[in-house]
């Protein structure tokens, strides 16, 4: 087998770059032609293809909880694309592993700030949102992925803080499953630990400032 240190360090990063789809297209192409006409480097190139599939030997599936995508999407890419962001993510994950792997450790780099999510569910699951909120934004982002307000009503969010008296509207829901609410100020501060909850209000929300309809769904806010 053709080891690492047959090859130069700069062979050795090309094969690399070239097994991680990171060259543009004229250097990919330049390295092609060198590649059809050098063995030794065409078994370097499958050394790195059969060291990336070793990788996933190293580790347990592991099933994340629902909440955990939507929260990272929605911080990473906002509500509007979260749900294109699959494929990018994991190729992104992809990449850096398989660099760690071959060219020594990954510093990892965490988003500043927390962040908090509520998974808000009806019992019977037939409504469930997502809610992600950013302190440093002071907005829900919220994921609707199940249930609807029944013609002529209005989904209307909740926040029940701890030790308050009642609960505080944070307005009336968008129709859209992938939307965003601003908090206001001085709720901000209340977030972790409390409660949003989700009732069912005429046209317009709630007109006395609680809810007057049947709490549907309600979940605990917790920090990711």
């Amino acid at each position: 087998m053709t080891q690492a240190g047959d090859h130069d360090k700069d062979d050795i990063s090309l094969v690399g770059e070239y097994a991680l789809h990171l060259l543009d297209a004229g250097e990919r192409l330049a390295f092609e032609k060198r590649l059809a006409g050098d063995p030794s480097l065409r078994a370097l190139l499958r050394e790195w293809d059969e060291g990336f599939v070793s990788l996933a030997d190293q580790f347990e599936e592991v099933i994340p909880p629902p909440r955990a995508k939507s929260a990272i999407d929605a911080r990473l890419f906002g509500p509007a694309t979260a749900r294109f962001s699959l494929r990018a993510g994991v190729l992104a994950l992809a990449v850096v592993a398989a660099l760690a792997f071959f060219v020594g450790p990954v510093l990892w780099n965490t988003p500043d700030g927390p962040l908090y999510v509520a998974d808000i569910a009806a019992q019977d699951r037939t409504l469930v949102v997502e809610a992600t909120f950013d302190p440093d934004t002071a907005v829900i982002a919220i994921n609707r992925t199940a249930g609807a307000a029944t013609t002529g009503r209005v989904l209307e969010l909740w926040l029940i803080a701890e030790g308050a008296p009642a609960p505080v509207s944070l307005g009336v829901m968008p129709e859209a499953p992938l939307a965003t609410i601003a908090v206001p100020e001085d709720l901000r501060t209340a977030m972790l630990g409390a409660t949003l909850a989700i009732s069912d209000e005429p046209l317009g929300g709630s007109p006395t400032g609680a809810p007057t309809g049947a709490v549907l769904a309600a979940g605990s806010i917790t920090l990711l």
